[in-house]
């Protein structure tokens, strides 16, 4: 090999490396924020696993799983993602919430970038589904998990299964700037739609995950003591269905009947809703991922999640 052509080869090399180490650097430095794409579980306390189990299994039809974490006893699916419980430690507690989950593409880039932001997490956990996760209290105290997923096949939903898609889960906040700091500047989630019960006052405000469909709903102005059943009704989670109609008539296929608050309507946001409640009195809303109608109070400004 000439002189000239070995200089050639390294001035190519050295134009290589100045080409990708930008790109291996955004990837590992701490000020950037790996994905957030999804919902990826939500967890609650029960006193009445009988009535989980004829709930999620009988009425929604949902497939169950085994529980993996370590207080668990009753999980199920939702497509890929999963609703979880474990026995309340204070029956008298008017939280069945234990914690929200989402979903990452790089948990220790995400534990990094958290601690470069002053935020204080949890050292990350392998799980026996080869996940791993790391947990975080938003400014309210809030539990939040971030997992990212191991490989593994996800079985496909039964034909019996009401919805495919958690979409979207809600908890009470009462210091809606804190919660935007952690949620919006610092985790980078983004509107997608806010409305009252009233034309002009924000009861509620849905925050899209930054790289998915799914959202966080904020819950307003509620007192500061609250029952176990206002509790139940705040924090809740949304599963996703293509046609109310149609969900309606498999849950009735499963021997549910509409009665007093369990029964189809048109929300504030223009999509058709309607709920459910376990026996603790938390609430399951199933939303059409679509609206119908125009929404009151502000236009939806992200995209619509799908099946």
């Amino acid at each position: 090999m000439n002189y000239s052509s070995a200089i050639g080869k390294r001035l190519r090399l050295f134009a290589y490396v100045v080409v990708l180490l930008p790109c291996a650097l955004a990837q590992t430095h701490p000020s950037t924020r790996p994905r957030i794409l999804r919902i990826d579980h939500v967890s609650f306390y029960t006193t009445a696993p009988d009535g989980v189990k004829k709930l999620y299994g009988g009425v929604l039809g949902l497939a169950a799983a085994n529980p993996i974490e370590a207080r668990g006893t009753l999980r199920y699916m939702v497509g890929a993602q999963w609703v979880g419980f474990s026995p309340a430690p204070d029956p008298n507690a008017t939280n069945r919430m234990d914690h929200i989950a989402f979903t990452t593409d790089n948990i220790v880039g995400l534990r990094r970038y958290l601690a470069a932001k002053g935020i204080k997490a949890s050292e990350i956990e392998g799980r026996p589904d080869h996940s791993l996760s790391l947990t975080v209290n938003d400014p309210e105290g809030h539990r939040i998990e971030f997992v990212e997923r191991g490989k593994q096949e996800i079985p496909p939903p039964p034909a019996s299964a009401v919805s495919h898609h958690m979409i979207h889960t809600g908890f009470v906040v009462r210091d809606r700037a804190a919660e935007d700091h952690f949620y919006r500047d610092i985790l980078g989630f983004r509107p997608y739609w806010h409305g009252g019960m009233k034309e002009g006052e924000t009861d509620w405000v849905a925050l899209q995950v930054p790289d998915g469909t799914d959202w966080v709903e904020y819950m307003l102005r509620q007192p500061e003591h609250m029952d176990l059943r206002t509790t139940g009704v705040m924090n809740h989670i949304s599963l996703g269905v293509a046609d109310m109609k149609q969900a309606q008539a498999m849950l009735e296929s499963h021997g549910w009947k509409p009665h007093g608050d369990e029964h189809a309507q048109m929300g504030r946001d223009g999509k058709w809703q309607l709920n459910l409640f376990d026996p603790d009195f938390t609430r399951i809303e199933l939303m059409e991922f679509r609206p119908v109608e125009k929404p009151c109070c502000s236009d939806f400004t992200g995209p619509h999640p799908t099946d």
